[in-house]
């Protein structure tokens, strides 16, 4: 593990512990436990999307998105940032209140921690793309509603579809029960390595960075999960140049 990785780690309140008896690597060995998961379809709620949609086009689409009740107490929708390149997607659960004052996702304490923990990984945020699987926040940030969720599934499924990234990073229980079409809790869907889709992309789920703020004991395991991403990513083919 190199000095930069562990000034971040330092930066996550993670205690590192290295044996003596082996030598230290970079990125250390993780067993990759693979599970299947298929993303669930547009239900008949869902906005259906003309085919062929630009990128600003649909960024325009969420921007005056009416679909759900959401719109009429959000200040803003919040659409995603970071590189239309990007090799990793990270995928949140809704904006809250300061992603709702400026537009962009993860920009508050839980953003900080998230930006420690991409550069533990030795990935920028402005090399990923970061999005979240609802474009408004919802009132007072309760879970969102399964009808709200529905309506705005297009937007996300269509954001992964154009990134077309190398891996996904999901955080938190709510939105990995709701990309992977599971109900199976946090606790049973770390650890393991998801599919999603025909194309198969591999999703590695951890938990949200306001819980590790909120529960700073699991942010060991936290580090275990991005560990096991690092692993998967690895293991995946490059993007075309």
């Amino acid at each position: 593990m190199n000095s930069q990785h562990l000034h971040y780690l330092k930066a996550m309140d993670i205690d590192v512990w290295v044996r003596k008896d082996r030598p230290q690597q970079d990125a250390p060995l993780v067993a990759v436990d693979h599970q299947v998961a298929v993303v669930a379809q547009p239900n008949d709620t869902a906005l259906q999307l003309p085919p062929g949609l630009s990128w600003d086009q649909l960024a325009n689409t969420v921007r005056h998105c009416v679909h759900c009740e959401l719109h009429q107490t959000r200040k803003q929708t919040v659409f995603g940032v970071g590189n239309l390149r990007a090799e990793w997607m990270i995928i949140g659960e809704a904006p809250g209140a300061d992603e709702d004052l400026q537009g962009e996702p993860f920009v508050g304490r839980a953003g900080q921690l998230l930006n420690a923990m991409l550069q533990a990984m030795g990935f920028p945020r402005e090399q990923v793309y970061i999005a979240n699987l609802l474009k408004c926040r919802t009132p007072h940030n309760r879970d969102p509603k399964p009808d709200e969720v529905a309506r705005c599934a297009s937007y996300l499924t269509r954001q992964i579809e154009m990134i077309n990234p190398r891996i996904i990073l999901c955080l938190g229980g709510i939105a990995a029960q709701n990309l992977l079409n599971t109900d199976s809790a946090i606790g049973q869907l770390r650890g393991h390595v998801h599919f999603l889709g025909e194309k198969r992309r591999p999703v590695v789920v951890t938990y949200h960075p306001a819980h590790l703020l909120r529960s700073p004991s699991d942010k060991t395991k936290a580090w275990q999960d991005l560990q096991l991403a690092l692993a998967t990513y690895a293991q995946t083919e490059p993007k075309p140049a």
